[in-house]
């Protein structure tokens, strides 16, 4: 049977996209943005992201597209079988591990879009009642756990239908729609009176917020968002064509992730400031804080339904580019049908999840490191897997491949005169700077 692959040069650019935008932009980026000082630290990401997580994704898509093979096989083969195949295995096991309590949090948005449709947030309730709101929700024990199984069982659909006929159709209906909803949501945001505060905030730097911590936050922000050091991406560039351009395939996806955060910057914050709201609020700015921004703008029911609609497609888009890492996995190496395959790693991600949603609640006696199972892992996939996942990908492609195979993928066998001419700044990325950045930087964000 002839391997699945995408369709067309536009389905592969918005699935790659799609794994790319995520909740990280949503959910983590805007709170990530409160908690380090605004301006400052989107400045720093914008400048991680292209010069250390753009070659870092060059790195993953050589690798994937070059072997045309799942992220294990591709690792074992372009190696000669040596150990670097246990790295292949690596990206494998992170996905499923990250897709497990990212589909808990995909289930919170299924949980607060029906509450939106229902009028939940209707102006009348406080902030602090928006808190208990939402604090209730996750530490029950039924209605996360089946918000989870929905959620998981809706990325398992998308992905059992396969490449062309599952994630490419979906991607290139949801893409488009995403970004749709959260550009008007973004225009009617800065039209609320005192948004100024909030465009200031996201645009006014302020480097004495920058240390460290910031930057290694930054860094890891930039992982996660992109999808980097987890096989997604070499995943998905096994079945792009061989006469695609890498530079613009990748350029392209690590754009849409930053307009994609930056739009999303621009819905949320305008809003929080326009209603007096505190922009450090944490990991609850999108379930605490902004129903209860929704609860005092006009037309803010519309409003909630449009942004949890744009938060479930995005937590979507990239789940099932997590799940398919391991899909490929098993087909391929396996010989697993894809529907075995599917309900396999359904029942593995399922269970971690639900250990996941149950550490607010009926488990939140159980503690790892001061913090509960969801924040364990949560903290070892976004500061410890994904960052050692792109370090030895890089590695990798720098120091086990050789310079002319890296030189022919990148280049399209040199007919690519563009490529060619940026092939050595990349070259100097990969092999030097992009290790040495993620090491230190790895380093100072555990001190």
């Amino acid at each position: 049977m002839a391997r699945d692959s995408f369709g067309s040069r536009f389905g592969a650019l918005v699935a790659m996209a799609g794994s790319a935008v995520g909740l990280g932009n949503l959910w983590r980026f805007p709170y990530l943005v409160g908690e380090n000082g605004g301006a400052a630290f989107i400045i720093v990401y914008i400048l991680l992201s292209f010069l250390i997580c753009l070659p870092i994704f060059i790195s993953e898509f050589v690798v994937g597209r070059r072997s045309q093979k799942n992220a294990y096989a591709a690792f074992r083969d372009l190696s000669g079988g040596s150990a670097w195949r246990w790295v292949g295995l690596f990206t494998i096991i992170v996905p499923l591990i990250v897709l497990s309590y990212y589909s808990v949090i995909g289930g919170w948005s299924i949980d607060y879009l029906l509450k939106s449709c229902t009028f939940s947030f209707t102006g009348g309730e406080s902030q602090s009642a928006m808190a208990t709101m939402f604090s209730d929700m996750v530490s029950s024990t039924w209605t996360p756990l089946l918000a989870h199984t929905g959620f998981l069982l809706a990325t398992t659909l998308v992905v059992v239908v396969g490449i062309k006929d599952g994630i490419e159709k979906f991607s290139k209906v949801m893409m488009p729609l995403l970004f749709v909803i959260v550009i008007a949501i973004a225009i009617y945001s800065v039209t609320l009176p005192g948004a100024k505060a909030g465009l200031d905030y996201l645009f006014n730097p302020d480097f004495s917020k920058i240390n460290g911590g910031a930057i290694a936050s930054a860094l890891g922000q930039a992982f996660f968002s992109l999808s980097l050091g987890f096989g997604t991406i070499m995943t998905y560039a096994s079945y792009v064509d061989k006469k695609e351009n890498i530079m613009f395939q990748s350029t392209a996806s690590a754009v849409a992730d930053l307009m994609f955060a930056l739009i999303a910057g621009i819905a949320i914050m305008p809003a929080v400031f326009a209603f007096g709201i505190n922009p450090q609020s944490g990991p609850g700015l999108v379930f605490e804080t902004l129903p209860y921004v929704f609860g005092q703008m006009p037309a803010g029911g519309l409003v909630a339904i449009l942004f949890f609609v744009a938060l479930l497609v995005a937590a979507l888009t990239s789940s099932i580019s997590m799940l398919e890492v391991a899909v490929a996995f098993l087909v391929e190496e396996k010989k697993f049908s894809r529907i075995s395959a599917c309900g396999v790693l359904f029942t593995i991600c399922w269970v971690i999840g639900a250990v996941c949603s149950l550490s607010f609640g009926p488990l939140s006696n159980v503690q790892i490191g001061g913090g509960n199972l969801f924040d364990f892992f949560d903290n070892l996939s976004s500061n410890i897997l994904m960052t050692l996942g792109s370090l030895l990908t890089v590695l990798f492609v720098g120091r086990r491949l050789k310079k002319t195979d890296v030189y022919d993928e990148f280049t399209n066998g040199g007919t690519i005169s563009r490529n060619a001419k940026l092939f050595g700044v990349l070259w100097f990325l990969i092999r030097y700077v992009c290790p040495l950045a993620i090491i230190s930087i790895f380093i100072s964000g555990l001190l």
